[in-house]
């Protein structure tokens, strides 16, 4: 069994005006400390990372002593289009191999939450990572009039890592090309091809780079890690 983690990290930075997986924490770019969770890790095999074309060439020189990453590959428009030119990449070694897809603005991941990720996986095929939502959540209208309230008991909010046997993430990207459907995150793609995905407890430090507030943060929780 092959188990192969794929990075997407061709975002364009929007939100925060600056491409967030080349940011610094404490002095290393948010990509590389990334990456080094997944070279570190013995469940992964591989590691194949996405980037703009513009980028390639950089995301190749900060990822050049990663012993694990395969090849940087082309990402596209929008991170389902980097993943897909990733795991188009992938080569087969048995019924049994898995993809392990994880954003690159997640630089807090843990050794420990992708193996238990890889091994539920080896049971269920399919499953994701996230952590029970600890605020109530309502449903909002357009004109922000709160239109219900949901059960915060059966509220997670997901994150990734998320792994999938290598057919079923491959048959669920392909079907989505053809049909040109976008999904927020690859478990719903494979959800609408009528599979169940498990979920299992992720961490609340697990957060995505999104604002500069989350840099500030990411540095504190690493800084008391390596304390």
């Amino acid at each position: 069994m092959k188990v192969t983690a794929v990075i997407p990290a061709a975002g364009s930075g929007k939100r925060m005006h600056t491409k967030k997986q080349f940011l610094e924490i404490s002095g290393t770019p948010v990509l590389a400390i990334t990456v080094s969770v997944f070279e570190e890790c013995q469940s992964i095999d591989e590691i194949i990372v996405a980037a703009t074309r513009e980028d390639l060439e950089r995301t190749r020189e900060i990822l050049k002593d990663f012993k694990k990453v395969k090849s940087v590959v082309e990402g596209g428009d929008e991170r389902q289009d980097s993943v897909y030119n990733c795991i188009s990449t992938i080569s087969k070694e048995s019924d049994d191999d898995l993809v392990v897809i994880h954003d690159a603005a997640r630089p807090l991941v843990t050794k420990e939450m992708i193996t238990s990720a890889v091994i539920e996986a080896k049971v269920s095929k399919a499953v994701v990572v996230g952590v029970p939502s600890k605020d109530t959540v309502k449903t909002v209208s357009e004109d922000n009039k709160i239109m219900e309230t949901l059960d915060r008991k059966s509220i997670w909010l997901v994150q990734t890592p998320q792994v999938f046997s290598m057919q079923l993430i491959k048959q669920a990207y392909e079907r989505a090309q053809k049909l040109n459907y976008r999904a927020t995150d690859d478990s719903k793609l494979v959800e609408r091809l009528g599979n169940t995905v498990k979920i299992i407890m992720g961490s609340y430090e697990n957060i995505k780079i999104t604002t500069n507030e989350d840099i500030v943060m990411a540095e504190a929780i690493l800084g008391r890690r390596v304390k």
